[in-house]
């Protein structure tokens, strides 16, 4: 697995641990979070959908593989299991880097 540039594992951690304000640390003010087919923008809209994926199910997540794709973008997967629809999957966190943070993630299957 190659290794992920901060503040990309600062962010996974952040996220595991439903630590919202560690989370928005990692990222720019003007970042994009895409995640089942819902764009959240900005630092409050990405504050609710954070705290709104928090509780809305239980699961595990593990990391399994990481690359990088170009200058600046990187793939993160995510083994998850849990009590959402399926119970399982296998989900693509690619992240987008400016000035050292996150500006845009993009979560999908």
């Amino acid at each position: 697995m190659n290794e992920l540039p901060e503040p990309i594992p600062t962010y996974l951690a952040a996220h595991r641990a439903h630590d919202a304000d560690a989370a928005l640390r990692c990222l720019t003010e003007d970042a994009v979070v895409v995640d089942d087919g819902h764009t959240h923008r900005g630092p409050d809209q990405i504050r609710v959908w954070l705290g709104r994926a928090a509780s809305e199910y239980t699961y595990t997540t593990e990391l399994v593989g990481s690359r990088r794709l170009d200058d600046g973008r990187y793939e993160a997967v995510h083994h998850l299991e849990g009590d959402f629809p399926g119970g399982v999957v296998d989900l693509r966190f690619r992240f987008t880097l400016r000035d050292g943070r996150i500006a845009q993630l993009v979560i999908e299957p």
